[in-house]
């Protein structure tokens, strides 16, 4: 039998990491639990990854990274249209959406990532591309309602196709904003 790719392994760990914290929570699921469903060593884990939080910070890291480029890109390239910046956002949310489960479901995730601070940030910078630097409060309140409740869509409902959940909650964002 051909032995597995290092590559292969650190891949398996980390979904079944992922598998572990969704089911039972970031800070009761230990190393041990993860060895244990994957039928290895402790020992084993420590070769690919020297602690939890290092597991943790490779499942989240190309996700902060995605979300970094793209406020970047978006700010770049402004004026973005509206149903296009709302969609882009979308899809990346979508793209993310166990990470940001796991982040809501466990709120240590976001504290022990400093991922609170980094959505807002985030979201801010769309917000600012939708409705300018100066905006009345009901832009703001309607920006937020929109950026929120599209990510929100994104997020946690899994029980329609991608494509018309996409549909209905980049339309909902739009109207939300106010728009003609």
């Amino acid at each position: 039998m051909p032995r597995q790719r290092t590559g292969d392994t650190r891949a398996r760990i980390q979904q079944v990491a992922l598998e572990l914290f969704t089911e039972q929570g970031l800070q009761q699921t230990s190393l041990r639990d993860i060895a244990d469903r994957l039928g290895v060593t402790k020992p084993a884990l420590y070769y690919h990854f020297a602690s939890r939080e290092d597991l943790l910070n490779s499942l989240v890291q190309p996700m902060i990274e995605d979300f970094e480029a793209y406020a970047a890109e978006q700010q770049e390239a402004a004026p973005v249209e509206t149903r296009e910046l709302l969609g882009s956002y979308f899809d990346l949310a979508y793209k993310h959406r166990i990470l940001i489960q796991l982040a809501i479901r466990d709120l240590s995730v976001l504290q022990e990532l400093k991922l609170a601070i980094r959505f807002i940030e985030w979201r801010q910078q769309l917000t600012e591309l939708l409705i300018g630097t100066s905006p009345s409060l009901s832009d703001q309140v309607r920006a937020m309602v929109a950026i929120g409740g599209l990510s929100d869509c994104a997020v946690m409902i899994d029980h329609v196709p991608v494509t018309e959940l996409r549909t209905a909650a980049v339309d909902a964002a739009y109207d939300s904003l106010g728009r003609s």
